[in-house]
């Protein structure tokens, strides 16, 4: 049995978009507001511009290694075992902490119609549940992997219907503020189109959560194993993924900024807010006389983080069968059900969000954020590695300007990782001292043939270290300021580009790639 190529790209494109419009949509406007008035706008433009380059990289691996659990599978071949081990682990861990908080957060917004699974006197999210919804939660993570087990063609079904909600629901709520008293004087007064300046414009797209807003678009990248056509599907998915969010993103800031009541920025838009618990959206549609919207924006508030975690259950399973296969989990979870999917990889990740659930929620959230993005440092380096290490092989996507765009990808990719703060940052350090423990013991009760490749991880070991101390000298997420705004990124941007070219370095030999490569996807 083998994974079965039937994902088109209209499916891929809803895969990525499905997991780039979570409950997210629904904040995401008033935090960037807030940051940076209405340049908001700009800040978007900025985020948009940002994700492609780390993006692009990707497009050109994933056409000419279309593989599943490629977040795990590309660094094995461009830097061996241990640099996989790494990235692979980090990225499952983030896979895998994400249903379990969307499944906790589809429980704050059911709760009216089922009163005991949520404690609404909560002061926050992490205690508000009970009893009978962590019950509740562990049924939702069970759904979302009994649709990925029935297989690919039911997840891209069941994903293209959330989704086609998802786009709908914020396009319905755009129209309406557009057409309902929308106030084109609030972009410019309050302070003026930027009232913040530059510096607020680019905590917009740090502090404000812009850019966290795209990283969904990876999901395309875990399950190009299943695309049909995929040297073309793969790449143009993630392409039209970032591209139609950026849009949707950029025209509900504008709805947002123009559908604001002059009451609630009168105070600056520092100080804008709004006490609707299904947020600001909602809060807006009451005020100018839009209530029926509000039903459209609970069922949003509930697909979205539903959608979302069926698509990572998907992504986590073809990750862990993608650690099995690099030799990091026992090879029992690459085995396909008769369905053709890692059906036990399945198991496994549900094991691990139950597990999730017991854990402080603020705690694995921040797991969820660090963890998620440090595997988006291998695409820029990878991509000119494996341009020595496979110069014949067939790209039907070439990342142009790679010498400069890779360099500008790996500074931007540390950038992202640095912007979700050192409260998150040493959290994943502790995760991934787990996975190198679990990798020792899994060496020592099987040695096995498979060389560690510690000499080609030099470059990542550097760089984690060096990120961690920037993360604690700087500015965010609880660094103590050593470092001051702007410094701190400058110091970062000069140090990635120390470590992308220790990495170009340490990459292994092309002889020890090309091997590898035709073990598993052997072609021209």
């Amino acid at each position: 049995m083998a994974l079965q190529r039937t994902i088109g790209l209209t499916g891929l494109t809803f895969i990525g978009m499905g997991g780039v419009l979570g409950s997210g949509w629904l904040f995401a406007p008033m935090l960037a507001a807030q940051q940076a008035g209405p340049a908001a706008i700009l800040a978007w433009c900025i985020g948009g511009v940002a994700i492609i380059i780390v993006a692009l990289p990707f497009a050109e691996l994933t056409a000419l290694l279309p593989e599943a659990g490629a977040m795990a599978r590309l660094p094995r071949y461009s830097h061996g075992g241990m640099t996989s081990m790494i990235i692979g682990w980090s990225a499952w861990l983030g896979y895998a902490t994400a249903p379990p908080i969307e499944a906790i957060a589809i429980i704050k917004y059911v709760h009216p119609l089922f009163p005991g699974i949520f404690d609404p006197t909560a002061t926050d999210l992490a205690h508000g549940p009970t009893t009978g919804g962590y019950v509740a939660a562990c049924a939702i993570l069970a759904v979302m992997v009994v649709i990925n087990a029935l297989g690919v063609a039911w997840l891209n079904k069941a994903n293209a219907i959330i989704t086609t909600a998802k786009i709908l629901l914020p396009l319905i709520i755009i129209a309406t503020f557009l057409t309902t008293d929308f106030h084109i004087g609030n972009f410019t007064a309050f302070g003026g189109f930027a009232p913040y300046g530059l510096a607020g414009i680019l905590s917009a797209v740090s502090l404000g959560g812009v850019v966290f807003a795209f990283l969904g678009f990876r999901h395309i990248i875990d399950l190009a194993g299943e695309a049909s056509r995929p040297h073309f599907n793969v790449p143009t998915a993630l392409m039209l993924t970032v591209v139609a969010c950026f849009g949707l993103y950029v025209l509900l800031q504008v709805a947002f900024i123009g559908g604001v009541p002059a009451s609630a920025v009168s105070n600056g838009w520092n100080k804008t807010d709004f006490a609707h618990h299904l947020g600001p959206l909602a809060g807006i549609a009451v005020v100018i006389g839009a209530s029926w919207l509000i039903a459209l924006i609970y069922g949003g508030a509930v697909l979205g983080p539903f959608g979302s975690g069926l698509i990572a259950t998907g992504s986590n399973a073809r990750l862990g069968m993608a650690l099995a296969e690099n030799g990091f989990f026992p090879a029992l979870f690459t085995r396909l059900s008769s369905k053709d999917v890692p059906f036990n990889a399945l198991v496994l990740g549900f094991a691990a969000g139950v597990c999730f659930l017991t854990l402080s929620l603020p705690e694995v959230v921040a797991l969820n954020s660090s963890a998620i993005v440090l595997s988006l440092c291998i695409g820029p380096l990878a991509v000119v590695a494996m341009r020595k290490q496979l110069p014949r092989r067939r790209r039907p996507i070439r990342l142009p300007a790679a010498a400069v765009m890779a360099p500008l990808g790996f500074i931007v990719a540390t950038l992202i990782i640095y912007w979700s703060g050192w409260g998150t940052i040493w959290r994943l350090d502790i995760g991934l001292a787990a996975g190198l423990l679990i990798y020792v013991v899994k060496r020592r009760l099987e040695p096995g043939d498979d060389p560690v490749d510690l000499t080609s991880a030099r470059w990542l070991f550097i760089y984690i270290i060096g990120v961690n101390a920037v993360s604690y000298l700087g500015t965010f997420g609880g660094g103590i300021a050593v470092l001051p705004f702007g410094w701190d990124m400058a110091v970062l941007a000069a140090f990635s580009l120390v470590c992308f070219r220790i990495g170009l370095v340490d990459a292994l030999e092309p002889a020890r790639t090309r091997e590898l490569v035709e073990i598993s996807m052997p072609g021209p």
